[in-house]
Formats: structure tokens, C-alpha cells, sequence
């Protein structure tokens, strides 16, 4: 082969990609909705909207292999919609505000803004190289003025509708970024998911967002997400956590044991075990602990409060922690049995939820039962289980529903029906009532930090908390800011900055100095993708309602409860606000694995070795010691030296084997386990690929205008008469790949089955297309480009150019599948001799039993088996196999 004629993807990939962007090829066509889910063949427009979206990057300014999976999976799925005649909207973005761009200007004395664009652009251009199918018309960047704009006007349309509010809160705070940490934002350790610092507690005045208004349609709406994975929606409803039980005040009671004004309310789903509560625990954290502590109690309550300030909410709750606790000298009065029981508090128990009080019921609750058996507070039974003896407490707390004893009025009923009886009686004597409590606390949006969109309201002595009015925005960030970690937003420190009038009375005001969370920016981006470049609104009512909800939605499973809730909760809201008509952002979610490395670590000292410095993978040792090196697989990452760069994948590769081996080496669900040698092996084939259509030209064969109407329609079933055998076997192995990889790119999306069908198609070709002739080989030659062009879209349109194709390659319609080339007149046919297979003969398809039987009987195989003996019994399956038992 000469060099000229070599594969050289660098070449090709450049080449296409100028074209591609010459021609706009990728450019958001109109879409026609309600013309059917086919359109025009080739993308240009006229089909129903497809939206295919990748959840948008941070830009760090380097791509790695988790991103290219992530936007090589939503580029297959793109492409295929567009060959299938859908009008495809495949955006990109930028989640670009946040704590590392703030954290480089610290360390680096840059400016974020300047090195977040710069970022971008490296990003920008990391992509490009991929190939990828991007309208890069409608991208965004959600730290730039014309995007944040929108972000603070959906905010005050938030806060019109009552969602958006100021409270005193205990916050989690970030020691390391010095910032407000959400819920949902520390790990299963109490650590910063960002800085890894470990959380601590603080009370600050802080923005939310009313979420739980919405607790019951985020989760009442999850069985509506049918195309979305079971775990997501498992995570989501766990998250919400509704439960179902009563609201019970217990009276304080003074030194001589009489009722005072004050109350505690404790929220329980088991009112049934009312009679059973031996004690209440309040959390360290409640406002009424300081005041009800007796001065007996007051120090060593002091001390632990202190002590428990330091724990994480996770540490505190976690089911394997030890459970710590203190009284406070005070009494509380049982509001059903009149029984008088100690006020503690302790540590697992969380201000912020439900009441931030518990009621104590050993006997029915095994944190409880263990609580006190710990401190030697009593344990009372009032349920047994139905038709048995009283429970003994030796192994642990009765949990189970049973029948009620020593409970008063209501012994002897079921706990159903002491449930329901309870909560009606504390509600017709005033000391409870029946409620609903969710594990979802609002969502806490305040950030103490500079590079974030500023919340747009104004603190005025006169009026309040004012909003900025929405002619006024965007409230700009100033570039001029001393960041720093000492502690409070750097926006604090820059009067000329906040120092404003109000706009309600004119007075002189303060405008909010916190910045809000980056999911704000991230819960929205996908609609105004529809619409980027409108400059009244966000995005119009018409563009929203045409092109959305997303049709397919990619990204981690670590997003399935911060981005993906926040996202669903936005769409609601904004549907009650009349900006858009429908009620979830995206119809089918994939949750892509990650891409795992190889990794090398000491045991002994748990250094990282990164791959390049161990001599010897089959028996690695570390280079310095000599010791044994423990070698696995983990997620890549810099800290572990078990990274690959893409870049250089594809400087020595091509991008297009990038995507086929990303694609190919596992299903896309599952963690992908990185391989340079089945990188290779995914190089060898698209040579193989190259050399056979070089083959077929050698040989004159050209597509000759093969188009859009399908070059796979080109033979009927009228054809298949003057077939010869290699043709009709090369026939049946293009429509089997075609039905094949259709059926793997509607489903699932299982390209690594799909590629494998590239593969033996490939392979049927080498065999059967030199005795073919030009009709049924071009076919095959066209199919063969079709179906690997979402794949590998670089090859698949320069195979296509030098076949002499008609127009794009990206332009053609998907390929069909002719029914009739599938129909085999022979199949093959296994024959056993006492069960085990001797053999296979090729018989009629429609051979009945008495014709297999006697096939099987005259062949060379049962001679050769049964030596002249007849068989004393044939057990024939039609289609499968003949059994000679002799």
C-alpha cells in the first residue's frame, strides 16, 4: 500500500472537521413537530425535534476520558436520530462559576473570569478534535453576564412566588473554601465534597429556596420517569423521604411537676407506641435546650453541645456510630398516659429535621432500645406481636406492628388502628395532630464566595429586603476584588460595589454580598438552549414548548440527587410560573459508568507509581524499593497517576478509535476498565475497514450516487432469484447487522454489541464480496459506512468520498432492513449420537421431522457414528437437531 493510500486518521479527522464546520453541518435545523417521528433523510430538518444533551463540564481546561465517554455516547445517539430524519438540537456549555476558578486566582494571581475563558477555549478546541456533532451556535457559559442575567431573573420570579427566602440557619461550613456547604454537598465521611475538608457547624443568615413545597410532586412524579434507571429514582425517592405519622406536643413541666406554657413537638410514625416513651431527646442545637437546662446540668451540657459542634450530620446519624447523649435536668408529661419523663439531648439527633425533637420508645426502637440500655433508662412494652406472650428484651427492640398493651384506652387494638385512633384523639384534645414530614430540607443557595452569581436583592433599613428590579439586571460582578480565604464574601469588602440606593424609597442600601450556589446556574441551562441568543427573556414560552423536554439526557450517576432534583424542581416551578408546559426536564436519562485506570500503589508506604515508571505490568514493582505493587483499577484521576490523556489517544490513534474503543469495551452503564491494547485492537479494525474498501475499488466498484432513499432498498425481494450463494449469504449478514444494530441503538444503547456486529459484517464482507457482483456489493459497501459512521464518523465519510457516495455521509437515511434477505432457504442442522455432537448438515428450512430423520440417517456422520448399526431410537427437533441414540 502506498503511503498516499495509508490510514491516516490525523489526516482524514482534520480534514472532515474543517468541512463539517465549513459547511455548518451541524447546525440546529427547524424542526416540524407532529410530522411523525421520521423525517427528511440527512438532518435537514422538516422531522420531529430531537434534543440529545450531555450534562454540561466544568471547564478545567482538560478534557479527560470521562468526558470524552460522556459526549461520545450523546454524539452516537445524535447521530443516529439525524439519519432517522429527526431535527437534532446537540448543544454544549459551560458550568463554568465555582470554587477551582476562585481557588486558581488565589494561588495563581489571575482573574477567574480570564481563566475560566481560557479554559474554555482549551476545552472548546479538546472537543472539536473529537468529532462530535455540536451546535457550537447555541453554546452558553453560566459565568457570563448574559447568561447570569436570566439566572437572577428566575431567581426573583422564585422569590415572587413566595420560593425564595431569608433565615438564621445552621450551616455546614467549608473551613478550607470558607464557604456554606448544602446538605447535599458533604460525603458519607462529613468531609467538603470539593476541598475534602472536614465540615463544621455554624449559624449564619443564609438564602433558600422552598424545594419541600415540592416534595410531594418530586416524588409522587418519579414513576413517571420510565426512561429513567430504577436506581436514579430509588436515590431521588430515598432523598425526599415522605413519611406518614402525627405531630405530638408534650408539655415542660415545672419543679413541682406542674404544666408550663412551653411545648415540645415531636414527629413520630409510630403514634401507636405513644404509651411506651420513656424519655424525649431534643438536638444539641434546639433553641429551648439552653433555657430548660437546669443550672445543675449547664456545664457539662455546655461541653457536649461543643463537643457534638464538631461532628458531621452523616457522622451524628450513621447507623454504625456510637450514640451519645446527656440530660438537662428537665421533665416533660407524656400527653396520653400522664407519665412524667426526662428531656435529654443527644447527639443523633438534627435540628433542622422534622422537629429537631424525639420521643424515646426502647421497647420499639432499636436505636432507642440500645440508647438506653446504655444509660439505664427504662424500657416499656406496649406492642406484641398478635396471638403471642410479652416480648422479652434480651436480643432487642419488638419493631414490628402488633397488638397494643398498657396503653390506656386503646389497648387491644392493632397498631393500624391505634394509629389512626391516637392521632384522632390528640387532635380532638388539642396536643397533636396528623402530619406528613419529608427527610428534604429547603435547598440553602447562600455562598460566602466571590466567583458566583450575585442573588439580586437590596437590604434597605426602610423597606427590607428589596428585589433588584428585573430592568436592572444583571447585577455584574466587579473584576476588581481582593479574593482571599480569610473567611466572608469578598464582595463584603467592596463598598463601591454594594453600597447602593434602594430602589423601593431611594434611601441608602446594601445589595446581598452572597453568591449563589452553582447548581442554581445548572438547573436551568438546558432550556435556554432552546433559545440563546434571546435577549427580552431567558427563552420564549414558543422555543421551550417545541424543542423540549430533552429526549435523552447523559451524564454520571453522582448527579442523580443535586443536579437531577434541583433540574426537576426548577421545571416545576417554572411550569406553575407559566414559562413553559411541561412537568419533567428530561424523558430518558443514561447514567454512563466511569473510566477506570490501571493503578499501581505501595502497600506499605500507599504511594501512587503512575503506570510509565513500573518496568515490568506482569509482576510490577515499585521502581524505587523493589517492593510488590498492589495493582487494580479505580477511577482515574492525578492524585493516583492512573490518568490517560486523550489528547495523546488521538494523536496517536485517531479519534475515531477513541470513540470506537470507549464504545466498545464495555456497555455504557458500566465502569469502562482502560486498555492500551484493546485501543490497538480497535485500530487494527478500522484498518481492516480501510484496506477492505480499498480492496473494493481496486476492484471499480463505486456507490455511484448511493443516496438518501437507501442504498440498502437497492435490491427487492424480485432480486433474489438470481442470487448466487455468496451474494445471498452476504445479504443475510447486511440485514442481520442492520436489524441487529438498530435493535442495540433503540434499546439500551448497547454499542459494544453493535460495534461487534460491525465487526462480523466486516468479516462476512472479506469472505463473500469478491464473488459478489456490483449490485449486492455495493450494498454491502454502503450499509457497512452507514451503520459505522455514528461510530467512527471521520472514516465513515472519507470511505464514502472515495466510493464516490452521494453528498455527506451524515446525510443519508439510517439503512432498512429488507425482511426477505433474511429468509435462509437451508440451516444448519446438529446431529448427536447418544447426546453429544458429532456433526452439522446444512437441510432445507422447511424439512419436515420425517425429512431430517432420514437426512440425519443417510449422512456420512451416522455411518461413520453408528458403523452400520441402526439406531434403536431418533429423537428429531426441527431446526435444531437430530439425536441418534443406537
Amino acid at each position: 500500500m502506498s503511503e498516499s493510500n495509508r490510514y491516516q486518521p490525523q489526516v482524514i479527522e482534520e480534514r472532515w472537521q474543517a468541512f463539517w464546520d465549513e459547511q455548518q453541518a451541524y447546525r440546529t435545523p427547524e424542526p416540524q413537530p407532529g410530522s411523525g417521528a421520521e423525517g427528511d433523510a440527512g438532518g435537514d430538518g422538516g422531522g420531529e425535534p430531537f434534543v440529545a444533551l450531555s450534562m454540561f463540564p466544568y471547564p478545567s481546561g482538560n478534557l479527560h476520558m470521562g468526558h470524552v465517554r460522556n459526549y461520545v455516547i450523546t454524539d452516537v445517539i445524535a447521530r443516529v436520530q439525524r439519519m432517522r430524519g429527526r431535527a437534532v438540537l446537540q448543544p454544549m456549555g459551560w458550568d463554568a462559576f465555582g470554587l477551582p476558578a476562585e481557588n486558581a486566582a488565589i494561588e495563581r494571581g489571575v482573574d477567574p473570569g480570564a481563566w475560566t475563558d481560557r479554559n474554555i477555549a482549551a476545552m472548546r478546541s479538546q472537543l472539536q478534535r473529537l468529532g462530535l456533532s455540536i451546535d457550537w451556535d447555541r453554546e452558553v457559559a453560566t459565568c457570563h453576564a448574559d447568561y447570569y442575567r436570566w439566572t437572577q431573573w428566575l431567581f426573583l420570579q422564585f422569590h415572587a412566588a413566595g420560593l425564595a427566602y431569608q433565615k438564621e440557619a445552621t450551616v455546614n461550613w467549608d473551613p478550607v473554601d470558607q464557604t456554606v456547604l448544602a446538605n447535599e454537598q458533604v460525603d458519607g465521611e462529613g468531609r467538603s465534597w470539593r476541598s475534602g475538608a472536614l465540615v463544621e457547624k455554624r449559624r449564619l443568615r443564609q438564602w433558600f429556596l422552598k424545594i419541600t413545597a415540592y416534595a410531594d410532586q418530586l416524588l409522587d412524579d418519579l414513576p413517571k420517569l420510565t426512561g429513567w434507571p430504577e436506581r436514579v429514582r430509588t436515590m431521588q425517592a430515598n432523598w425526599i423521604g415522605r413519611s406518614t405519622g402525627a405531630e405530638l406536643s408534650f408539655a415542660v413541666v415545672d419543679a413541682d411537676g406542674r404544666d408550663s406554657d412551653q411545648r415540645i413537638r415531636v414527629f413520630t410514625t409510630r403514634p401507636d407506641t405513644l404509651y411506651g416513651v420513656t424519655y424525649v431527646v431534643l438536638a444539641p442545637e434546639h433553641p429551648l435546650v439552653a433555657p430548660l437546662t437546669s443550672p445543675e446540668q449547664e456545664l457539662a451540657v455546655t461541653a457536649f453541645c461543643d463537643l457534638v459542634s464538631r461532628q458531621s450530620d452523616l457522622e451524628r446519624t450513621a447507623d454504625d456510630s456510637p450514640k451519645r447523649g446527656i440530660p438537662i435536668g428537665a421533665r416533660v408529661r407524656n400527653p396520653a398516659s400522664g407519665a412524667l419523663i426526662p428531656l435529654w439531648i443527644a447527639d443523633y439527633v438534627l435540628a433542622d429535621y422534622g422537629t429537631g425533637a424525639v420521643m424515646g420508645v426502647p421497647a420499639h426502637d432499636q436505636r432507642d432500645f440500645v440508647f438506653a440500655r446504655q444509660y439505664e433508662l427504662p424500657v416499656l412494652q406496649v406492642i406484641i406481636p398478635e396471638g403471642s406472650d410479652e416480648h422479652a428484651y434480651e436480643g432487642g427492640a419488638w419493631t414490628e406492628p402488633g397488638m397494643l398493651i398498657h396503653s390506656g384506652p386503646f389497648t387491644g387494638l392493632a397498631s393500624a388502628e391505634a394509629k389512626a385512633a391516637i392521632t384522632a384523639a390528640a387532635e380532638q384534645q388539642g396536643w397533636g395532630e396528623g402530619k406528613v414530614q419529608f427527610r428534604l430540607r429547603d435547598w440553602l443557595i447562600s455562598r460566602q464566595r466571590y466567583w458566583g452569581c450575585p442573588i439580586p436583592m437590596i437590604h434597605c433599613e426602610s423597606c427590607g429586603v428589596v428585589p433588584v428590579p428585573a430592568e436592572q439586571l444583571p447585577v455584574e460582578l466587579p473584576r476588581d476584588v481582593a479574593i482571599s480565604r480569610k473567611g466572608g464574601s469578598p464582595l463584603a469588602q467592596l463598598e463601591s460595589w454594594w453600597q447602593v440606593d434602594c430602589p423601593s424609597c431611594g434611601r441608602p442600601a446594601r445589595r446581598e454580598t452572597d453568591t449563589m450556589d452553582t447548581f442554581m446556574c445548572s438547573s436551568w441551562y438546558y432550556l435556554r438552549y432552546s433559545d440563546p441568543h434571546n435577549s427580552a427573556l431567558p427563552f420564549s414560552r414558543e422555543a421551550v414548548d417545541r424543542w423540549l423536554p430533552v429526549d435523552q439526557y447523559v451524564g454520571g450517576i453522582e448527579h442523580a440527587i443535586l443536579h437531577l432534583l434541583y433540574a426537576r424542581f426548577f421545571t416545576k416551578v417554572l411550569r406553575d410560573r407559566g414559562l413553559l408546559g411541561f412537568d419533567e426536564p428530561f424523558q430518558r436519562l443514561l447514567t454512563q459508568g466511569m473510566v477506570q485506570g490501571i493503578t499501581y500503589k505501595n502497600h506499605g508506604t500507599g504511594h501512587y507509581i503512575a503506570p510509565a515508571d513500573v518496568a515490568d505490568s506482569t509482576a510490577p514493582r515499585d521502581p524505587i524499593s523493589g517492593e510488590v505493587l498492589d495493582t487494580f483499577y479505580e477511577k482515574m484521576s492525578k492524585s493516583k497517576h492512573n490518568g490517560v490523556d486523550p489528547a495523546r489517544v488521538i494523536e496517536r490513534y485517531g479519534a475515531d478509535t477513541a470513540r470506537m474503543f470507549i464504545l466498545f469495551k464495555a456497555p455504557p452503564e458500566k465502569d469502562l476498565e482502560w486498555d492500551d491494547a484493546d485501543v490497538e485492537g480497535q485500530f487494527r479494525f478500522l484498518q481492516r475497514l480501510w484496506r477492505l474498501v480499498e480492496a473494493a475499488q481496486a476492484r471499480g466498484l463505486r456507490l455511484a450516487g448511493a443516496s438518501s432513499e437507501g442504498p440498502s432498498s437497492g435490491l427487492g425481494s424480485a432480486d433474489l432469484p438470481e442470487l448466487n450463494p455468496a451474494e445471498r449469504e452476504l445479504r443475510r449478514a447486511v440485514h442481520t447487522a442492520i436489524a441487529a444494530v438498530s435493535d442495540d441503538l433503540d434499546g439500551d444503547f448497547q454499542f459494544n454489541t453493535a460495534i461487534a456486529e460491525l465487526m462480523k459484517l466486516s468479516n462476512a464482507m472479506a469472505e463473500h464480496l469478491e464473488a459478489s457482483g456490483t449490485a449486492v456489493a455495493r450494498e454491502a459497501l454502503a450499509s457497512l459506512l452507514l451503520l459505522l459512521a455514528p461510530f467512527a464518523p471521520h472514516l465513515a465519510e472519507e470511505l464514502w468520498s472515495q466510493l464516490e457516495g452521494g453528498g455527506s455521509i451524515h446525510g443519508q437515511a439510517w439503512p432498512q432492513v429488507d425482511a426477505t434477505a433474511l429468509v435462509r432457504d437451508t440451516i444448519p442442522l446438529v446431529i448427536q449420537v447418544k447426546g453429544k455432537v458429532r456433526g452439522n448438515l446444512e437441510v432445507p428450512a422447511d424439512a419436515d421431522k420425517a425429512t431430517l430423520e432420514r437426512i440425519a440417517l443417510t449422512s456420512d456422520i451416522a455411518a461413520k457414528w453408528l458403523e452400520g448399526k441402526p439406531p434403536s431410537r431418533v429423537i428429531v427437533v426441527p431446526g435444531k437437531l437430530v439425536n441418534l441414540v443406537p
